[in-house]
Formats: C-alpha cells, sequence, structure tokens
C-alpha cells in the first residue's frame, strides 16, 4: 500500500517567514508551494523549488485567489474565466522555476478557500481543472475526496489524487469544518496520526459530530503554517511505517 505524504508550503513572504519548510520537505514526498497570490514570494518560490527539488520530493503548484492579506482563506467573487485564467498564471510560474532547476511539475494543489469553494461549485471547479488540464495535461490534480473538483478533473482528462487533511476536522458530508469555527483546527498530533492511518487503511473516520463517513486518501496534507506541523510530519510518518504503508507520490498522467 502506498500513499502520499504532502505539505503546503513556500508561504513566507518578503521578510516574513512562515512555516518550517527546511525541516519539513526531507519528511514529505510532496510539496504544494504558494504561487505569490495569496503567500510567497518570486524569490521564496524558487527557494522552494530548490530545496524540494534537491530533496527528490514532487514538486506541486499551489494557487490561491489573488489575496495577500487573508492568506487565500476569504470567498472571493471571481468568475469561471477569472478563476481559470488565475490558476493559468500562477501554475506557469511555478512551472517556469522548476524549469529554471532542471525540474518537472508534478501536480497542482489549489488553495484556501479557491480549494474550498471548488469543492462544492462544479462550474469553479471545471475552470480549474481546465487551467491543469491546459497548463500540462500530464499533471496530477490534487483534490477533496468525493469533490466536484475531483469530478471535474476526471472529466477533464486528468489524473486525480483524493486527499484527506490531517490536521483538519470534518463535517458530516466529508467537507472541511471552516477554520473560523471551534476545533476545525487539529492540534493533537497523535490523535491526527491514528486517524490518518484508519483514513488510509479503511477509508473511514469520524466527523467533527462522531458520525462515521467515508473518504478517500491517496494523498495526506499537513499545513505548513500549523504550529504542529514537524511534529505532525514525523508521527505520520512513523505510523505510516510501522504499518508497512510506503510513503510516496502518485504518479503522473
Amino acid at each position: 500500500m502506498n500513499v502520499d505524504l504532502n505539505a503546503d508550503l513556500g508561504e513566507s513572504f518578503g521578510a516574513y517567514t512562515i512555516g518550517r519548510d527546511a525541516d519539513i520537505i526531507p519528511l514529505v514526498s510532496s510539496v504544494n508551494i504558494a504561487c505569490g497570490m495569496h503567500a510567497g514570494d518570486p524569490v521564496v518560490m524558487r527557494r522552494t523549488v530548490q530545496r524540494a527539488h534537491e530533496a527528490g520530493v514532487a514538486l506541486g503548484a499551489h494557487p490561491g485567489y489573488p489575496d495577500l492579506q487573508g492568506f487565500g482563506r476569504r470567498n472571493m467573487a471571481l468568475s469561471p474565466d477569472e478563476a481559470y485564467a488565475f490558476v493559468l498564471y500562477q501554475v506557469g510560474a511555478l512551472a517556469a522555476f522548476c524549469h529554471a532547476e532542471g525540474a518537472a511539475l508534478h501536480h497542482v494543489k489549489p488553495h484556501g478557500q479557491l480549494y474550498n469553494t471548488a469543492a462544492k461549485d462544479p462550474a469553479l471547479a471545471e475552470a480549474i481543472a481546465a487551467a491543469v488540464h491546459d497548463a500540462d495535461a500530464g499533471l496530477v490534480l490534487v483534490a477533496l475526496a468525493g469533490s466536484e473538483l475531483a469530478r471535474a478533473g476526471r472529466k477533464a482528462g486528468l489524473r486525480v489524487a483524493e486527499e484527506f487533511f490531517a490536521d483538519r476536522a470534518y463535517t458530516d458530508d466529508g467537507t472541511l469544518v471552516p477554520r473560523k469555527e471551534p476545533n476545525a483546527v487539529i492540534t493533537d498530533a497523535t490523535f491526527a496520526a491514528q486517524r490518518a492511518l484508519r483514513a488510509v487503511q479503511t477509508g473511514t473516520i469520524e466527523s467533527a459530530s462522531g458520525t462515521p463517513i467515508h473518504v478517500a486518501a491517496d494523498t495526506i496534507c499537513t499545513h505548513g503554517d500549523n504550529d504542529r506541523a514537524l511534529a505532525f510530519v514525523r508521527l505520520l510518518r512513523a505510523a505510516f511505517a510501522e504499518a508497512g504503508i510506503t510513503i510516496a507520490p502518485p504518479a503522473r498522467g
């Protein structure tokens, strides 16, 4: 059994450092790199690509809403055409940095509210999937398990990796509990690792209300801006190793 372990990184900006990228990169199998719209900047993008390429992990673009002040976690009423353009722009920018380092872009994972909205909005999901396909039809699209984005990706002919969040609580319908609600972010690393292992092995977890729900887990995410991110990744790796589960990125299309 294989599973991808990914982290959202490259979210520093100018003089401000966010996350422990240098420590986390060697412990995961793929990274999702901010592309300058919700976080990151060209210097950070280049440095993160270099670090990830040197570590031999899969490189992914992490496009978000154009919302630096809100970290891409606020709603924006983008039309499908606008969403397509913003995603294509960001994927292209990250791909250029990969090319300059002799690396290949492997996947795309939308960020924050763009990701969450596309999980439920078919028009937005199709616009994102079209942008990824037109950038490179061989890219893997990372999407919330069972979401509209996952369906749109497959419809567009993309390989889709369905994602499970180790550090986020789930609603009864399989979507993420909004960050503004209590206990939306899980801080107990041991619990997070045990729950992620259960998701991979059985495809089920309990929602925030205690209801059993089905989840798919081709790839497991931890957020780089979580204060316990490093502990999460270490415990996840240990749990998977003990269970005989290999950590590896999903194959490109």
